[in-house]
């Protein structure tokens, strides 16, 4: 009579898990490149920024102030950034990159 009891216990609780484990589903998204996003590229003492054209180019040291605002007013634009030697944080709309200044 126990191994009865054992055998159906085993067999539930086996069923049981086979079914958990057939009802996951795999939820996988697709990441996508975007290409309106705007380039950042740091060349020497000068910052070139693509694709921003009416935005807000702001730039961050690495305690988090704001040092230098921008208006971005042209598809293709280069900024002379009088800063000294360091590591800055520059954001322009939702994307952010880190430039050194050498």
């Amino acid at each position: 009579m126990m191994k009865k009891i054992c055998f159906l216990l085993f067999l539930v609780l086996g069923v049981m898990s086979m079914t958990s484990r057939a009802a996951v589903s795999f939820n996988i998204e697709s990441l996508e490149q975007d290409n309106s996003a705007p380039s950042i590229a740091m060349i020497e003492n000068t910052l070139h920024v693509s694709g921003a054209n009416g935005q807000t180019l702001q730039v961050y040291n690495v305690a988090g102030i704001c040092i230098l605002n921008f208006k971005v007013d042209g598809m293709d634009k280069r900024f002379d950034l009088p800063l000294p030697k360091g590591v800055y944080i520059v954001k322009i709309g939702k994307i952010v990159r880190k430039i050194s200044v050498k």
